[in-house]
């Protein structure tokens, strides 16, 4: 297998289907994806247009009338003649292709803005919620910086009081970003977790210029996916903090 056989083969994963890493073409696809930076760096990349697509398409508001629209619709058009329904339902189909078409093209040729906030943000996020194990565990932040640093990884970064306050850390991985890498601190917020989960607070660091369109000093609230997160700027190092809840849980970690 080489680096556009991989590709083409992962063109096709779906990263929050578990059972698409149980095909066996897909799971060497990512196990030589492992070996090769290019295609890992691509991998990520592809993995956070995935997560904003399906967020966008979530977003999307269902209008008001809709279902007993469709229900009278498909009441009128089975009185209608086997000719009429075959033309109506070949018109449907070339809809529905159309659509595909355009979405596809959208997704596929718009510009990579690989750098742009919003994709830091939800790669970031996905990293969180597509599940991932920390590199390594340990309650001492010095510890953590240590291995961090020993791995070339963002090590040197500033823990908002309410997070050293309120927080334990247990422990930190390493996240792709770019061509480069992004820190992620682990902590437990001390709320009851499932059984086996060991984190519900993240804390990701990258150099503040690897993003473009970067917030200032002040925390930005955003709402992505099911994490609340705020992002920040202190001493060249783009900062993102999520959890699970609302604002006001989070708050009390800056």
């Amino acid at each position: 297998m080489n680096r556009q056989d991989a590709r083409d083969i992962l063109l096709r994963y779906r990263h929050h289907h578990a059972a698409d890493a149980e095909d066996p073409q897909v799971a060497d696809a990512l196990a030589f994806a492992k070996t090769d930076a290019e295609l890992s760096e691509w991998l990520e990349m592809h993995a956070a247009r995935q997560f904003v697509l399906r967020e966008k398409f979530r977003q999307i508001q269902v209008p008001e009338g809709l279902r007993e629209q469709i229900i009278s619709e498909h009441a009128a058009s089975r009185r209608q003649s086997p000719r009429q329904q075959r033309l109506f339902t070949e018109a449907m189909a070339v809809v529905v292709v159309c659509v595909l078409a355009v979405v596809g093209w959208f997704a596929w040729h718009r510009p990579p803005a690989n750098d742009r906030l919003e994709l830091f943000q939800n790669q970031m996020v996905g990293v969180a919620l597509r599940g991932y194990q920390m590199d390594f565990e340990s309650a001492d932040t010095g510890a953590i910086r240590a291995w961090l640093k020993d791995k070339s990884a963002p090590s040197e970064f500033t823990l908002p009081d309410g997070l050293q306050k309120n927080a334990n850390p247990t422990g930190c991985a390493v996240a792709g970003w770019r061509t480069g890498k992004a820190t992620m601190v682990c902590f437990r917020t001390g709320n009851p977790l499932p059984e086996g989960v060991k984190s519900d607070l993240w804390l990701f660091v990258a150099p503040a210029d690897s993003v473009k369109d970067v917030p200032g000093s002040t925390p930005v609230i955003s709402h992505i996916n099911r994490l609340v997160t705020a992002t920040w700027v202190k001493d060249g190092k783009i900062y993102l903090l999520g959890t699970e809840g609302d604002e006001a849980a989070l708050r009390k970690f800056l």
